[in-house]
């Protein structure tokens, strides 16, 4: 007795039909037994949808590619994106094995979703209908736009923080580590002279060769000393001392901060519940903002003595004529001007170097990373930071 169970078979390269009327169905019909020899139309119809997409797939899989000769879709009472698939991957297979067939008949109802799937289904299309330059452009701007804004927002954070325990320190001065403070104030301020000095007084030098150059041609040649005073102890003072002491300082207080992140040094210290902060930032930002007016101070006399030397060389200017128009011309206040800016910059060298610092992760490319980050921050910041100095002495008539 036969199992009334059984699955349906394929015989003389037909497909039998699915047991309910609204099921889907396929099943070939006008080819010979020898499938070979004759070939005929492979017709679809029923529902073509995910319920039924299982059954219908390993039908599919029983066709003799070389029995078909047509595709007739006309049957198809409804139709999912399963069911769209299940009948281009047919076609696809059948085209694959040599016949050259399209689907027909199929109701306008279900054209859209039918062309779309045969879409999505091809990768090289995917591909054109990327994102065109401009979209990506405009997409990388606000990316980087939004980068910028949230590392802008943690490092006011971290700049809030440093003023709560910067005045905790002042209440509570015995938290100040001096040892560590005058070890970095050794490492920022006394180490540093000599690179700080050789670049002041060749600045001096360039100044005074350039400004005397311009001035020769008015017949001021005097006023190259103005303008030498009035630009080292205003501007390039500060400024280059600041941008020297961010490459050198700054690139330093990341590197070794972001060392202690990856041996786990800064865990351990909040483990055993110290503060890092207290520990690595604090020492290292006070000692900063003490030894760069230092160096700032001396940059200003060094650049000028390296500009009073070249204008006695190229405008055959003495010195004491050179120290008499120096303090006629220039006042005491743009001494002053270059100092206040000082600790300023100070500040924001030490507080960008360690806040990336503490970002570094667990690698060694990290650290190199921050270090780099940190240095052009920190020029960046003192750079914006000046010009608004700048503004603020022109404004009220400093």
């Amino acid at each position: 007795m036969s199992d009334a169970h059984a699955p349906p078979t394929l015989t003389a390269g037909r497909i039998p039909d699915a047991s309910g009327a609204d099921e889907g169905w396929l099943r070939l019909e006008g080819a010979s037994a020898g499938a070979g020899e004759g070939a005929g139309t492979l017709r679809f119809g029923g529902e073509w949808t995910l319920a039924t997409a299982t059954e219908l797939d390993r039908r599919s899989h029983a066709i003799d590619p070389q029995a078909v000769a047509a595709i007739d879709l006309s049957a198809i009472t409804r139709m999912d994106t399963a069911g769209a698939w299940l009948i281009h991957r047919t076609v696809a297979e059948l085209r694959a094995a040599g016949r050259e067939i399209e689907a027909n008949g199929l109701s306008t109802r279900f054209h859209s979703l039918f062309d779309e799937v045969g879409r999505t289904d091809r990768p090289e299309q995917l591909e054109e209908s990327g994102p065109g330059w401009l979209e990506d452009l405009l997409y990388r701007i606000g990316e980087a736009t939004f980068g910028l804004a949230r590392e802008g927002r943690r490092l006011m954070s971290f700049y809030g923080m440093l003023l709560v325990k910067g005045g905790r320190l002042f209440v509570q001065p015995h938290r100040l580590r001096l040892t560590s403070l005058v070890h970095h104030l050794e490492q920022t301020g006394l180490y540093a002279v000599p690179i700080v000095g050789l670049l002041s007084f060749l600045i001096g030098i360039v100044l005074a060769y350039q400004g005397a150059d311009q001035l020769r041609r008015f017949g001021a040649e005097l006023l190259t000393v103005n303008l030498l005073g009035l630009s080292v102890l205003r501007e390039l003072g500060a400024l280059m001392t600041a941008i020297i002491v961010a490459g050198r300082s700054g690139s330093a207080f990341t590197a070794q901060i972001g060392t202690m992140k990856v041996n786990q040094e800064v865990d351990a210290m909040e483990t055993m519940g110290l503060d890092p902060v207290d520990i690595l930032v604090l020492p290292r930002i006070l000692a900063l903002m003490a030894a760069l007016p230092l160096l700032t101070f001396l940059s200003d006399i060094i650049g000028i003595i390296g500009g009073g030397l070249m204008s006695w060389a190229v405008l055959d200017i003495p010195p004491d004529a050179f120290a008499r128009q120096f303090r006629e011309a220039v006042p005491i206040q743009h001494l002053w001007v270059g100092l206040i800016k000082a600790p300023v910059f100070a500040f924001i060298i030490g507080m960008v170097g360690c806040y990336e610092g503490l970002k570094v992760t667990g690698s060694a490319e990290s650290v190199g990373a921050q270090t780099t980050r940190a240095v052009v921050e920190a020029i960046f910041l003192v750079i914006v930071v000046d010009a608004g100095f700048s503004i603020l002495f022109s404004t009220i008539g400093i």
